[in-house]
């Protein structure tokens, strides 16, 4: 028996999914990354935006379509969308045969044995319970791993409405981060992303105290990781002891993934957020100040409820000024069920877009500068392959985080280039915001 997964969304999912994989390999059956040639379907699917339901819906629909056509036996939903929609989700999802939320992925094999004699199983737990320590098959990649040190979020953001499909911020006990750290590394993992919904947070609800600050150097001890990098940190949490770990620490990559959304105070106030716009900007002057190098990524709303035009030129302005080398920004999405879905003042969607287009034009020429201002620069590249149309090696620096930023590339003799292997690469050129450059050896002209 066969037994495909196919993951959509964020990280969080992506471990999740990853989870349920061990769990059914654990259980006897054949697994696949894929619906191709399986007997069962496994959709692991994201519930943040409506964006990403209607994936999900069309993944089921699909999937469907091969069930009828004889192709496929089985489909099972699970994840945040089947989360979310828990009450609803038969009637939603009528070509499905089983579902799981978010907190009942470790019970996939008996859902899945369950679907297979046909009782429709659901399977729902206690979205504020312990996170579950389940072992995982990566399938990102070789070389890297999501690290997930806690589940679910307590900040309430007024957009937001993951408290409620994921529950309340609940932080994974160090020793069990720093045993899975110690296995990602023998497994030959290089690159460890420390991922949560706030990982500032860590450790507040286990220990008192917010103690990431104190994770981070047992992280970086581990032999074998080359790398760690952080995702995601809120703005108010960044304590001066933190900056110092990142400072000091040469494992952790000087790269901040902090999304702010705003910088206008009455909106921040109005998105629930904590802190001010002239908070955030000293903040990011601090960390620029005592991170040499430091490479920032955020995301941010545009459009959101009240935003007017002097808010939206006043976060222009921010971006021309602190030139944040890696920007997100998405037009506000009224996610039912959350507190500004139900705000007055919604902004027209033909202005959404129109401020989207704007930043994202303004940041293509701040990453355009700073790609000028890496030219000459030597730079440490993670091999991850090799493009036979560009004849170019490819990888990651410490500027790009994988999926969201962009990538290196760069010259090297075929066949002495070793994916999951670190380069010096010296930046030549840069094409359509990503660097381009050749292997540089320390008796190379500077």
């Amino acid at each position: 028996m066969k037994v495909g997964f196919i993951s959509l969304g964020c990280a969080k999912n992506q471990v999740n999914c990853e989870q349920m994989i061990w769990k059914t390999y654990e259980a006897g059956y054949e697994v696949a990354l894929g619906a191709e040639d399986c007997d069962v379907a496994v959709v692991n699917t994201c519930g943040f935006l409506q964006e990403a339901r209607e994936e999900a819906l069309a993944e089921i629909d699909a999937l469907a379509q091969a069930k009828a056509q004889g192709k496929l036996q089985k489909i099972l939903v699970t994840g945040c969308m089947a989360q979310w929609w828990k009450d609803e989700i038969q009637a939603r999802c009528p070509q499905a045969d089983g579902f799981v939320g978010v907190s009942g992925y470790e019970d996939i094999a008996q859902v899945i044995a369950q679907a297979l004699e046909d009782q429709h199983p659901a399977h729902f737990g206690d979205i504020d319970a312990p996170v579950p320590e389940t072992d995982r098959v990566v399938c990102t990649s070789d070389y890297w791993a999501w690290l997930r040190i806690a589940e679910g979020c307590d900040n309430r953001c007024a957009y937001c409405i993951i408290p409620f499909i994921r529950g309340k911020f609940r932080s994974r006990p160090e020793e069990a981060i720093l045993a899975e750290a110690q296995d990602l590394a023998q497994a030959g993992m290089q690159e460890l992303i420390v991922v949560a919904q706030d990982i500032t947070r860590y450790g507040l609800d286990l220990y008192g105290a917010r103690t990431l600050a104190k994770l981070l150097p047992k992280l970086c001890a581990i032999e074998g990781i080359h790398w760690v990098r952080l995702h995601y940190l809120y703005p108010d949490e960044i304590t001066d002891e933190l900056i110092d770990v990142i400072a000091n620490e040469p494992k952790i990559v000087k790269y901040l993934d902090i999304p702010i959304q705003h910088i206008s105070d009455h909106l921040l106030k109005s998105m629930h957020r904590r802190g001010t716009g002239e908070e955030i900007r000293a903040l990011f002057r601090k960390l620029r100040e005592r991170i040499p190098g430091l490479v920032l990524r955020t995301s941010l709303i545009a459009g959101f409820p009240g935003e007017t035009e002097e808010d939206f030129e006043e976060l222009c302005t921010f971006l021309r000024e602190f030139r944040i080398q890696r920007a997100g920004v998405f037009p506000f999405s009224p996610e039912e069920g959350s507190a500004a879905a139900t705000y007055p003042d919604q902004v027209d969607e033909d202005v959404k877009r129109r401020r989207v287009e704007l930043i994202t034009e303004l940041q293509l020429a701040v990453v355009d500068d700073w790609c000028e201002s890496m030219m000459g620069q030597v730079v440490e590249v993670l091999c991850e392959g090799y493009d036979d149309e560009t004849e170019l090696y490819y990888g990651r620096s410490y500027a790009d985080s994988p999926g969201i930023d962009g990538l290196v590339h760069f010259e090297g003799e075929e066949g002495g280039v070793r994916p999951g292997a670190f380069y010096q690469v010296k930046i030549t050129s840069n094409y359509d915001g990503e660097l381009i450059g050749i292997l540089y050896e320390e008796d190379d002209e500077p």
